[in-house]
């Protein structure tokens, strides 16, 4: 058994919960433009002191409907200025806000309604508008349903017969300890439990990000810190960032698709960003394909290769600089751009990224930070820094945060931002707690500097038949850092050997299909049995077994016709792959790859 400990930052005495912070913001830097709100001629600023107003006003009708003190509010919207808003307005009438997925189905919003005794909503879309109506309905529940492009308006008006004073009433009588939103898991297995976070929760989880990345969220030069958040607000690590900008008087920006995020990122020009690896991967996988496409393939590998030997070593000789200075202009900077020109760090968690694209990136000059935590504790407990960072890591504790390494290489959190427990759930509570540890369910262990390496999830290791115990994550990211693979799903639990189902990129299935020779028309499902299609993922999952045992590596292997998302099931909001979903809606490819 092993621990590992950071020191806690002194304590700030903050009354009145987190909405204290916007009150401050406005009294102390009121002119300071606290967002930048996307609207159809571009980026309108938003100040400290605007957006006190706008909280006060919607908190002023929110009272006005009826909402009190330790109410529920749905909140079923993309990433906008407007969740924001009204998630601090939320708790300005000392209500909680529950937050859910764009893309949850009409099971999942019905049990989040009903498990959350909600008793009002804020949603965006028709189908939005309709599944919750329904979910209140069978809930026996008669609420408002609110639409977030017209509620702030509507609120505004309905509560001007409401006392500014009720508002901070409220306000000063919110204690730290109450809840502030109850999220609901993702659930890639099992249903959803509601895991309840209180404004101490976040205001320790903000404090210590915002002084463990105090370039990033202090840094005073001529524009200021920004950031732009394309990530679903929906999840801790978005609200992370949201508090954490709120807090430090940090630039927020909000975008609603991911697939916007290129464009809107370089038209906004933010300073630090957060991206899941998955998004990272699929930016240098199309700057590759890109690369290819215009017969800049061989360019574009060779500045990959000095960037991270680069980045790999504390001082690289001249000719390595030399190589990299000239890769700076002709690829690097390019590379860049993507983020907008200014961006110097990206903060990723949720899986771990290849090294070799951290290395890439740190070497274009854009540093990827990763680290480590759950919902239950608010968002990040670990985490790579400016000051301390070690590539294929998830970082040290943040301050007041203590890390254990149980004896079977359980992942064990203590720390102010831990969660006291679920939602009206008592058992599941006492089952995530060993000694006054939170046991996280991931496997791990702690380098002799402090910093935090998972290798998988306790869950989610494969038994064979043999008795070989098999963490698929390692092989899983080896193979999907093929360019040609989307995603990789391992299977072999009681089965004698390991095998691996595939997808393949969307982005590179074209240019692969051109360089192979292979008709443009041509359909995954027409090529799934393609040699020449097979020896490139033969190489993809050879690269996956060089990183483990014989008996741990994928024997055989299958390509599914389709690619995984939120909308079709296969994955999280968060963008992890569905493993129970995944093995059950395929069970046909599983059962080929252990046939004679």
């Amino acid at each position: 058994m092993r621990e590992v400990a950071t020191a806690p930052l002194p304590a700030v005495s903050v009354t009145g919960g987190l909405t204290e912070l916007v009150h401050a913001n406005a009294e102390r830097i009121p002119d300071s433009v606290a967002f930048r709100r996307k609207t159809s001629s571009g980026w309108r600023p938003v100040t400290a002191r605007q957006f006190r107003d706008e909280v006060v006003q919607v908190a002023r009708g929110l009272i006005a409907a009826g909402t009190r003190p330790g109410d529920r509010v749905v909140l079923l919207a993309s990433t906008r200025y407007e969740w924001t808003l009204f998630d601090f307005a939320i708790w300005a009438v000392r209500a909680v806000s529950v937050p859910v997925y764009v893309t949850s189905s009409a099971e999942q919003i019905e049990w989040i309604v009903a498990d959350s005794g909600a008793s009002a909503a804020l949603v965006e879309t028709d189908r939005h508008e309709e599944l919750t109506r329904d979910a209140f309905t069978k809930a026996g529940r008669d609420a408002p349903v609110w639409r977030i492009d017209d509620a702030v308006e509507e609120l505004s008006k309905a509560g001007a017969a409401v006392p500014e004073s009720e508002v901070h009433d409220n306000r000063r009588a919110a204690g730290n300890s109450d809840a502030a939103t109850i999220i609901y898991t993702s659930g890639t297995t099992g249903k959803p439990k509601g895991c309840v976070l209180t404004h101490a929760n976040f205001l320790a989880e903000a404090q210590g990000a915002v002084a463990a990345l105090h370039p990033l969220f202090g840094k005073n030069d001529a524009a200021g810190a920004s950031t732009l958040l394309f990530l679903p607000l929906a999840h801790v690590v978005g609200r992370m960032i949201e508090i954490g900008a709120v807090w430090a008087g940090v630039t927020l920006g909000h975008t609603g698709n991911v697939r916007d995020a290129v464009s809107d990122l370089a038209t906004f020009r933010p300073t630090f960003v957060l991206a899941v690896p998955y998004v990272l991967d699929r930016i240098y996988q199309g700057a590759r394909q890109k690369a290819h496409s215009t017969g800049k393939g061989k360019i574009f590998d060779a500045a990959v290769d000095a960037a991270v030997a680069h980045s790999s070593t504390d001082s690289p000789g001249p000719l390595l600089r030399l190589r990299h200075a000239v890769f700076d202009r002709l690829v690097y900077a390019r590379l860049r751009e993507v983020f907008g020109g200014r961006c110097e760090y990206v903060l990723s968690g949720g899986a771990a990224l290849s090294p070799r694209l951290v290395h890439l990136f740190r070497s274009v000059g854009v540093t990827v930070l990763e680290g480590y935590g759950l919902t239950e504790t608010t968002s990040t407990a670990t985490m790579n820094t400016p000051d301390a960072f070690r590539a294929g890591t998830a970082g040290r504790p943040l301050p007041g945060m203590s890390i254990r390494i149980s004896g079977s290489g359980d992942v064990l959190i203590k720390g102010p931002t831990v969660f006291e427990g679920y939602w009206h759930d008592e058992g599941a509570t006492a089952e995530s707690f060993t000694d006054g540890w939170f046991a996280t369910g991931d496997l791990g262990h702690v380098d002799d500097d402090g910093f935090l390496v998972i290798t998988g999830r306790s869950k989610e290791i494969l038994v064979t038949s043999g008795g070989k115990n098999v963490s698929p994550g390692v092989m899983e990211d080896r193979i999907t850092g093929h360019p040609l693979v989307g995603h990789a799903v391992v299977v072999g639990d009681g089965r004698k050997y390991v095998a691996a189902l595939l997808t393949l990129d969307h982005q590179y299935f074209p240019v692969w299909k051109e360089n192979a020779g292979k008709s443009a028309a041509a359909t995954v499902t027409d090529l799934l049995d393609d040699p020449d299609l097979r020896v490139e993922l033969q190489a993809a999952v050879d690269l996956g077994n060089a990183a483990v045992s014989q008996a741990e590596s994928v024997r055989r292997f299958r390509v599914l016709p389709v690619e995984f998302t939120p909308e079709n099931g296969y994955l999280t909001p968060s963008l992890k792959v569905k493993r129970t979903v995944v093995t059950e809606a395929f069970t046909d490819e599983v059962e080929a790859c252990y046939a004679p």
